[in-house]
């Protein structure tokens, strides 16, 4: 037999023999090469988030959940449905402090203002991410917004995405003029007293003490109110790449990278998704996941709480998601406050 036989496996070599191994995040409950997989317990629900549905006034070159003014896979969730959940907060005594809007572009959607009302008025802290441009900016928006104000001050929070403190790579991103909109919005904002964090990238290949500082000299330009030092205010999110080969968790990693599992989003957080088509809207697992199936758990709190089926164990999450990896455990990103 030829070396090259013998390496390639031909003519009944050693390679000829090894079963393939399987793709990585195939298996719910096992790695690729066979340890069990990590999973994470709710140990109490402190944010919930609606996702208002995927339909957005832009779209990014690389949105995780490719929101567009076409997408839109998840479809628009309205104030009744909302409430259903915030009821069941409420009937099963949950201690949930903040109720989270994401999207697409959660200003686009007709029934937001008084989702956001509705959780404000039950007690709950919001936080709303938002693009801050033409949804946000118009007349009806900011009326609504500044009576919401008024009444709740600064439980209400608004996020607003701003990739980068040039205009640069935040257009490279979303798109020419972009950047003078965003502006716009939080110059609006800051000038109304509204309490806002901004959400930036760390794909610029600089450090993030180098991204703080460029940030912390727009702030102090434009006067906005912002501490760029603070994690919860200025938020850089980890990149998101489904191609990216990044290694699988096990219960080991923890201890490994110093965390715990409980410092996880799904430890702390759910979010409820409306498919397009579908009767009613369903508990996820996580907000970077809304498309994958395998993290739906259910069509109410109550029953997510012991749901099963794909990564989903007895309510526990199992990390079968590249996003799990790079985002939550290496990454170290979170999308509440």
């Amino acid at each position: 037999m030829s070396d090259e036989a013998s390496r390639t496996g031909r003519g009944g070599g050693l390679a000829a023999r090894e079963p393939a191994r399987p793709a990585k995040f195939t298996d719910p409950f096992r790695t690729a090469d066979g340890q069990v997989r990590a999973r994470v317990a709710l140990t109490r629900l402190e944010t919930l988030w609606f996702n208002t549905g995927t339909l957005c006034n832009i779209e990014c070159d690389n949105c995780y959940i490719f929101s567009s003014p076409v997408n839109d896979r998840l479809a628009y969730i309205t104030a009744p449905e909302a409430s259903a959940y915030l009821d069941e907060i409420r009937d099963l005594g949950l201690d949930v402090r903040e109720i989270g809007f994401t999207g697409g572009e959660p200003f686009m959607n007709p029934d937001i203002l008084r989702m956001i009302g509705d959780a404000l008025e039950r007690g709950h802290e919001v936080l709303v991410l938002t693009n801050a441009m033409k949804p946000m900016m118009r007349p009806a928006m900011q009326s609504g917004l500044l009576k919401l104000k008024a009444a709740h001050g600064p439980r209400l929070t608004l996020r607003v995405s701003l990739d980068h403190y040039s205009a640069a790579f935040h257009e490279m991103e979303r798109g020419a003029g972009s950047w003078q909109l965003v502006l716009d919005g939080l110059d609006w904002l800051s000038r109304h007293g509204f309490s806002i964090n901004v959400a930036g990238r760390t794909c610029w290949n600089e450090t993030e003490a180098e991204a703080r500082k460029g940030f912390k000299a727009l702030f102090a330009e434009k006067g906005w109110r912002i501490d760029a030092d603070h994690p919860g205010e200025l938020v850089l999110f980890p990149e998101m790449d489904e191609a990216a080969d990044v290694p699988e968790i096990t219960m080991a990693c923890f201890g490994l990278l110093g965390k715990r599992p409980e410092d996880l989003m799904c430890a702390t957080s759910r979010m409820v998704v409306k498919r397009k088509g579908a009767a009613a809207p369903a508990v996820t697992a996580c907000t970077l996941l809304p498309y994958d199936e395998q993290f739906e758990m259910a069509t109410s709190l109550k029953d997510s709480l012991k749901a099963t089926g794909g990564a989903v164990d007895q309510g526990d999450i199992l990390l079968n998601h590249c996003h799990c990896a790079k985002f939550c455990m290496l990454g170290g990103g979170s999308c509440s406050v």
